[in-house]
């Protein structure tokens, strides 16, 4: 099956997966970019007017992305993978499955964290996105983990 591994990555653990899990795969890879990038400041988990922790805590944010893979038609598989913020995904990962048409594709979710579980995230979108396939998702940190995820899927 043909698959696509897409990610967002602010800190270079996420890309790091998703290039692995594309190596294994023989898969094309998709970086999701914010439309306006991440600053320092936005970043600022501790402090409740930054950008992020806004994004995060409302759920009906979708913030703006440079790129849509207008080719999805042609891939069966989808691994969409991200960091775990406030427990979810990114609101701009909410934002990429709302412009493509995911239907009938198999997806795979995987997150990078050293302190979170994926499960909330994956318990949202299957139920917010109820009419798509998602897999049983992965928390990847590091390589061994993936090759072994690999496997499975």
């Amino acid at each position: 099956m043909k698959s696509l591994v897409v990610f967002f990555s602010q800190t270079g653990h996420t890309r790091k997966a998703a290039h692995d899990i594309a190596k294994y795969l023989g898969s094309d890879v998709l970086e999701i970019k914010p439309e306006i990038p991440y600053t320092e400041s936005d970043l600022d988990g501790y402090n409740e007017s930054s950008r992020t922790f806004k994004e995060q805590h409302d759920p009906e944010s979708r913030p703006e992305i440079q790129n849509i893979h207008s080719d999805i038609e042609n891939y069966e598989r989808i691994f969409i993978g991200f960091p775990i913020w406030w427990y979810i995904a990114p609101r701009l990962i909410y934002t990429f499955i709302e412009k493509l048409d995911l239907r009938g594709k198999e997806i795979f979710l995987f997150a990078t964290s050293y302190e979170s579980t994926i499960e909330k995230a994956y318990t949202e979108f299957k139920e917010k996105y109820s009419n798509l396939d998602f897999k049983e998702p992965k928390l990847l940190n590091n390589e061994v983990t993936i090759k072994d995820w690999i496997k499975k899927v």
